[in-house]
């Protein structure tokens, strides 16, 4: 299927969806004056039609028309109203089945006389019951997304995380590290709100930092007028970065194979304007009072996405030291390569997933859909004496919000077990 026909398709079951949920809202208005009916039919078309009509008109237009951010919600917009579409259409299918199983049954059992319904009790139809119920579960969910976007999307939070580790040198228990992860830089549109994010881990006074990798969504440009915010992230014993998958600019259509090589090279450069120690498949040691431990970073290494991290370069070297971290973007490394081949690697922080920006998190649960995907993928995980740290991210990619898994700051404290 070629593009153009796979887009005509896409916009016929988008409006097929609109015109499936307008049965139900004709059905639930059926009582209601024809003035009600008409006003209420012509605001649901108008804002059925605006998302359509988006959607058309962003095949034609040239790609780079709009900023990354820009798209993001332009694609918001289109893709919430037909998701809590889709939500109520679920609901009007089981009462269609219902209504096809008794139409079937009324073809072979003539129907028996119903019985007359007493006048002090007033009944719902059930198909009337089943579209007002299919129109509040479509319209609760796209109020949750919009929620998403206007709360979620900046409400970052602390997670203290406590770690033991066997061979801890004395002089290093209790030192706190906070990690942030994923930046996406490209999506922000907020930049007062992400200000205040720095500002909540600098109140944390943290001993080192760490950044696990995707500053940005595609280009070294969106993280320039971010530099002034993020290079306030300062710690006494040093910031440490890795790459991600999104820095490499793999998902970005670039003129030439220089001018993708350019932009990696400039994002390198953002680091250190920053004051971030980018590693690049190396080691450094972290000293405290004469005691040291090593810190390992990697470049991108996923078993779906780039692996462009060798680890065994990065660790060379690194044998001696009591104690090592590794900083790694994707969590599937972690059990591909790390537990298998690096049984002495005790903590490594990872980032990536975001939680899918999407789920719940309760007192001893935590429900993603992306947990289908990454077996690790938000908070800390332990198999014997290793452990991993997966961040839920800072930014957001694609949708520009999140629900029920929030932007993270995470502040851990190495202790001695």
């Amino acid at each position: 299927m070629n593009r153009s026909l796979f887009f005509i398709v896409l916009a016929f079951i988008f409006f097929a969806l609109d015109w499936y949920v307008w049965q139900a809202l004709r059905t639930v208005l059926r009582t209601s004056s024809e003035s009600t009916q008409r006003w209420v039919s012509g605001i649901y078309w108008f804002f059925s039609v605006l998302p359509l009509s988006a959607f058309l008109l962003l095949q034609l237009l040239p790609p780079d028309t709009f900023g990354r951010a820009t798209r993001n919600f332009v694609f918001a917009g289109i893709a919430i109203p037909y998701f809590a579409k889709l939500f109520s259409v679920l609901f009007l299918l089981v009462d269609d089945l219902r209504r096809l199983v008794q139409w079937a049954i009324q073809l072979v059992v003539p129907p028996a006389a119903e019985p007359t319904a007493s006048p002090d009790v007033a009944r719902i139809p059930r198909s009337e019951f089943m579209a007002t119920t299919a129109l509040v579960a479509g319209g609760s969910l796209f109020g949750t997304f919009v929620f998403g976007i206007l709360s979620g999307a900046h409400d970052y939070r602390i997670r203290r995380v406590k770690v033991p580790l066997k061979n801890l040198p004395k002089e290093f228990d209790g030192i706190r590290i906070a990690q942030l992860s994923d930046i996406h830089s490209g999506s922000f549109f907020n930049k007062t709100a992400v200000k205040g994010g720095v500002e909540m881990l600098l109140r944390e006074k943290p001993d080192l930092a760490f950044f696990t990798g995707d500053l940005v969504n595609d280009q070294a440009i969106e993280v320039k007028e971010y530099l002034s915010i993020f290079e306030k992230v300062k710690a006494p014993l040093g910031v440490y970065s890795v790459l991600g998958n999104h820095d490499y600019g793999d998902y970005y259509n670039w003129p030439n194979p220089e001018a993708k090589r350019r932009n990696l090279e400039d994002l390198k450069k953002a680091h250190a304007l920053m004051g971030w120690n980018l590693m690049l498949d190396e080691n450094r040691a972290i000293r405290v009072d004469g005691a040291e431990i090593g810190l390992i970073g990697i470049q991108n290494w996923g078993t779906s996405f780039v692996q462009k991290g060798d680890l065994a370069k990065a660790y060379r070297g690194a044998e001696e030291y009591p104690v090592k971290l590794l900083l790694s973007h994707d969590p599937s490394h972690w059990e591909a390569q790390v537990r298998p081949a690096f049984p002495d690697i005790d903590l490594a922080l990872a980032g990536h997933t975001h939680g899918m920006q999407f789920g719940v998190e309760l007192p001893g649960f935590k429900w993603s859909p992306v947990q289908y995907r990454y077996k690790q993928w938000a908070g800390l995980y332990q198999e014997a004496q290793q452990y991993l740290y997966v961040n839920r991210g800072f930014g957001y990619i694609g949708y520009p919000g999140r629900v029920g898994i929030l932007p993270e700051i995470t502040i851990l404290e190495l202790v001695k077990a």
